[in-house]
């Protein structure tokens, strides 16, 4: 018998394209949005195993969010970083706009909530955390620019 299935998962999404009048303390109407946000790819990985699952957009959204759903139905465990209130509401809301059921019910493991309970790291970010440990950090990017 095999353990638990546990599974490492991260997504990226895409920003909201609104209408603003300003630049700071907005409030955004809902007749502001011109598109609402959606996952532009996400990456998974199983405990215990080297292969890194990916997939995006470009493989087609509901080809890629039929990948991840069937990833998340197998899992028994999910672990991510702020994933309990980003990722996997995101997640299950993009589900649904597609006709699929949220997945089975897992165990998550939100290491944001560790960090926080447990540490008292100078920020919680992911990259000051992994940096602080000694584990690698994020790799660089253009910020909105890439998104762009």
């Amino acid at each position: 018998m095999s353990g638990p299935r546990i599974l490492y998962l991260d997504i990226e999404t895409a920003p909201h394209r609104v209408y603003a009048w300003g630049l700071w303390d907005q409030n955004i109407g809902l007749n502001q949005i011109e598109e609402p946000g959606y996952t532009l790819c996400w990456a998974a990985k199983w405990l215990g195993e080297k292969k890194v699952m990916f997939s995006s957009i470009r493989d087609g959204e509901k080809k890629m969010l039929r990948r991840i759903h069937a990833l998340l139905e197998e899992a028994d465990a999910v672990v991510h970083y702020y994933g309990k209130k980003f990722d996997i509401p995101t997640l299950n809301q993009e589900f649904l706009a597609h006709g699929m059921k949220p997945p089975a019910p897992f165990i998550e493991i939100d290491l944001i909530e560790t960090v926080r309970k447990r540490f008292r790291f100078a920020s919680n970010k992911l990259d000051y955390v992994v940096q602080r440990l000694g584990l690698g950090a994020k790799v660089q990017h253009k910020g909105m620019d890439l998104w762009r």
